[in-house]
């Protein structure tokens, strides 16, 4: 629903002023230091290149949320904390939990206006491994659970050089935990709050000499904030490590989830019985080495789904007679090393092969016959290299992707950039980079809009950034100006009175990236980022401003957060249907009380200025939310 701006603006100030939060100091993070969160000046990531690496020297804008922050939330999902947190990221949401899949399913992931549809142009990464849904091409929400995560990594522009297809708008990349201290450690997290919302968190971590492991289990629900919302998950994680010896270490480990989500459907036209029960999975051997001047891995992984689902009836209309089902499987090898040729001097190579397997069909509910949908194999394989050199206060940086694909063909992707260190701690960069993305199972071959010619779409980011942490380090900001430009994009058209999907539409999107971070004391700290898109072509889930803001506090055993978030033109619908736009604003609170060492209370409270709002057009938000929960730490 539309709001007046000014009323909105002065509203967003009026909070500011107001707002009082904090973040809890920990072991793995002081609170002196982790208030930078939002501009990681000096920080080391493995996602922008194939190793350990000086965020300052890549030529991407990379964010890092790191496992205090995901502590902080005591959500079950990864995804509400990075719509915060990174600028120019937004996910859709329907409920107070679980965003489900098929026809009203949310967790639509967008970056600069790509993405946010039912195939998605950002890729999600567990450990740098691709999760998504084979057969339609899209990572499953539900799966990007904060059990998971010791940080999370995102690449803010295309990463297709090093991760391929689906990484043309930018990548996530779930880094999962790890226990670096020696001993056992055990912590346990129950909470509680409206609609009958339960959410339990289980985590057992030891390291003893060379070994070390990693357990975790969840169990979630709610009814839900309107009638036949319901949703019910299960989770499990396990993660072995062995450190063979000072350069080389192995590693396994196994992920599984499933959901029971039920889908009500737009206020303006209910559903019934659309129901889907979603299990997926995944696991991953790993062996790495660590020399220094080189390092790489050889990773074996496989990703795989089960689904079954009701899509539901109308008032007025038959149950529905037939039940989907799919399977798809997805096969990986990757294998790289990174050498440092000489002094400044690094070059990274590697091979990725990936074969899909997808199956889909209708099962009758009368006398259980199946009739196929669709029933496909792909392979895709590919070749990269990328060389940096750091000379002075410049590092440059150029690489380049051969990918091949079974239904595809060859596509080239090549990357560059350039990083100064104009000042102490102050850098400049500038970069050009490509992405794509290959047609899905979905979109060549099932339903009526199918188009076995479809090509893969392609986009050009062009970026120049400023990071600096001026001074003590005390303040920190950074800012970052993009245009994307886009050909062959899949939209669907119609032809002959049909509906047929074309390499048609196009991306001509601009982009302003702002944050700051400022820590007043050890008390005392706030933070913000702010993203402008412009977009030539409306897309749904890419809202034209968004700001998060926050003052933080922290004082002996309390541990206090607000934060504020706004957002304005908001596409809940696009052309060809009526175009809405939304505007709202949301004060969430939390705030926590540590007992003593291993026992901590808290409470956090969502919406409370009970704002009525919509990010999916007829799916209306919940109002005010509030939750508590224990945590328990030995």
């Amino acid at each position: 629903m539309r709001r007046n701006r000014t009323t909105i603006l002065l509203t967003v100030c009026t909070l500011l002023a107001g707002v009082v939060t904090a973040r809890p100091e920990t072991e793995e993070a002081p609170a002196a230091e982790a208030v930078t969160r939002n501009v990681p000046i000096d920080s080391v990531v493995v996602t922008g290149t194939r190793y350990a690496a000086d965020i300052r020297h890549l030529p991407m804008t990379v964010s890092v949320v790191g496992r205090p922050e995901i502590e902080q939330r005591q959500e079950s999902s990864l995804l509400p904390l990075l719509t915060e947190q990174v600028p120019g990221l937004f996910v859709t949401s329907r409920g107070v939990m679980g965003y489900g899949v098929s026809t009203g399913a949310a967790g639509g992931m967008s970056l600069r206006g790509l993405g946010g549809g039912a195939t998605s142009q950002m890729l999600v990464l567990i450990d740098g491994q691709p999760q998504y849904m084979g057969i339609f091409g899209h990572p499953i929400a539900d799966a990007c659970q904060s059990m998971l995560a010791e940080r999370v990594e995102v690449v803010r522009g295309p990463a297709s050089v090093l991760y391929g297809s689906n990484a043309m708008g930018g990548v996530i990349n779930i880094v999962t935990r790890r226990q670096a201290e020696e001993g056992i450690r055990t912590d346990l997290n129950v909470g509680y709050g409206s609609w009958n919302t339960l959410q339990t968190e289980a985590a057992n971590r030891i390291r003893k000499g060379r070994f070390s492991s990693v357990v975790t289990a969840s169990y979630n629900r709610t009814d839900g904030h309107r009638a036949d919302m319901g949703f019910e998950q299960y989770g499990g994680f396990a993660k072995l490590g062995y450190e063979i010896s000072d350069h080389w270490n192995a590693a396994a480990d196994v992920n599984v989830t499933h959901f029971n989500a039920s889908n009500p459907g737009p206020v303006s036209a209910p559903l019934f019985d659309n129901d889907s029960r979603i299990t997926r999975g995944m696991t991953s051997l790993a062996l790495e080495n660590d020399y220094g001047h080189t390092s790489g891995a050889l990773k074996f992984y496989y990703n795989w789904g089960r689904h079954r689902i009701n899509d539901g009836y109308e008032a007025g209309e038959e149950p529905q007679s037939e039940r989907f089902n799919s399977r798809d499987r997805l096969f990986g090898v990757s294998l790289y090393q990174s050498l440092t040729l000489w002094r400044g001097g690094r070059l990274t190579a590697g091979v990725d092969w990936q074969h899909i397997v997808g199956e889909a069909w209708n099962r009758s509910v009368a006398d259980g016959s199946e009739s196929s949908i669709v029933d496909e194999r792909e392979d895709e394989v590919a070749g990269y290299a990328e060389f940096r050199q750091r000379a002075g206060r410049f590092t440059f940086d150029a690489g380049v992707r051969y990918d091949w694909h079974t239904r595809s063909g060859s596509v080239w992707v090549p990357q560059a950039g350039v990083s100064f260190e104009a000042v102490r701690n102050g850098v400049l960069k500038a970069s050009a980079s490509k992405g794509f993305r290959n047609p899905t199972i979905k979109e060549l071959y099932m339903f009526g809009m199918k188009n076995p010619d479809l090509q893969p779409e392609r986009v050009w980011n062009y970026e120049v950034a400023w990071s600096h942490r001026p001074g003590e380090g005390r303040v920190s900001y950074g800012v970052n100006l993009f245009w994307i430009e886009g050909r062959n994009i899949i939209q669907t058209v119609r032809i002959d009175g049909r509906p047929k999907l074309q390499n048609q539409a196009r991306v001509a999107n601009r982009g302003v990236e702002a944050e700051i971070a400022w820590r007043i004391s050890h008390t005392w700290s706030v933070d913000a980022n702010y993203s402008y898109l412009w977009m030539k072509y409306p897309v749904l889930a890419s809202p034209e401003h968004k700001l998060h803001a926050g003052v933080n506090y922290t004082k002996k055993r309390w541990t206090v957060t607000a934060g504020v978030q706004y957002v304005e033109g908001l596409y809940t619908a696009v052309s060809p249907d009526p175009e809405i736009q939304e505007n709202f604003v949301l004060l969430n609170l939390r705030a926590s009380f540590r007992v003593n060492r291993w026992l901590t209370l808290y409470a956090r409270g969502e919406n409370l200025l009970a704002q009525r709002y919509e990010i999916m057009a007829g799916y209306p938000m919940p109002r005010a939310t509030a939750w508590g929960g224990v945590k328990l730490n030995f």
